[in-house]
């Protein structure tokens, strides 16, 4: 049986939450460009894969954070999984603005959240982790704990890794950018000449020229 990371990253691609285009590359929000792009959001309009990433979801939380008191979810994207992941587990389950609300009680964590929970963080995806660690910082903010986080993928950039090392942030995927451009070569989905730019982006995706 294949490692769950290659049947995520597999399941990924089948339904295209993750698209490669080494030759025709994707400019995301925050104006790198880049061969691949990840929406993960599409992986909740289909019930079998939905109801999967659910149970391993909440058996990574289980077998690596079993004291776990409260789910928190990053908005938007990880809202819905992490909704779906705290009520398979029977907890209380609260979701994390990026900015306050600017009405209201001007909340930062929606929802209620008893101060000193141990609390796991849900995301959909990481990047370059600066949404999720300001997620983090905002629980520890609360007077909780985070015990760590879960997501469903990853790409893998040394700087998340040195940051989340830094911000002393467990972080446990279930499929990764290794196991996606695996999954793709295998499958002909790219060639070994485009899984060299793959690779090549990965190292510096700031600073990367499709052009070079």
């Amino acid at each position: 049986m294949k490692a769950l990371e290659r049947i995520v990253a597999e399941k990924l691609l089948k339904i295209k939450a993750v698209k490669l285009q080494p030759g025709n590359p994707f400019t995301w929000a925050s104006g790198w460009k880049s061969p691949i792009y990840c929406d993960n959001r599409k992986t909740l309009s289909y019930p079998a894969l939905r109801t999967f990433l659910k149970i391993e979801l909440a058996r990574t939380i289980v077998e690596n954070f079993g004291e776990v008191e409260a789910v928190a979810g990053v908005a938007t994207g990880a809202i819905a999984q992490g909704a779906l992941v705290a009520d398979l587990l029977g907890l209380p389950f609260v979701y994390i603005r990026s900015t306050p609300k600017n009405h209201g009680l001007e909340n930062l964590i929606e929802g209620e959240l008893r101060p000193g929970s141990k609390v796991v963080v849900v995301e959909d995806l990481v990047s370059t982790g600066g949404s999720s660690l300001k997620a983090v910082e905002a629980v520890r903010n609360f007077g909780c704990t985070v015990i760590g986080m879960v997501a469903i993928y990853t790409h893998g950039f040394p700087v998340a890794e040195e940051q989340f090392q830094a911000a002393n942030v467990r972080l446990i995927t279930l499929s990764n950018y290794d196991a996606v451009i695996e999954e793709a070569l295998k499958t002909e989905y790219i060639t070994p000449t485009e899984e060299a730019i793959l690779q090549e982006w990965r190292k510096d995706p700031a600073h990367w020229n499709p052009q070079d």
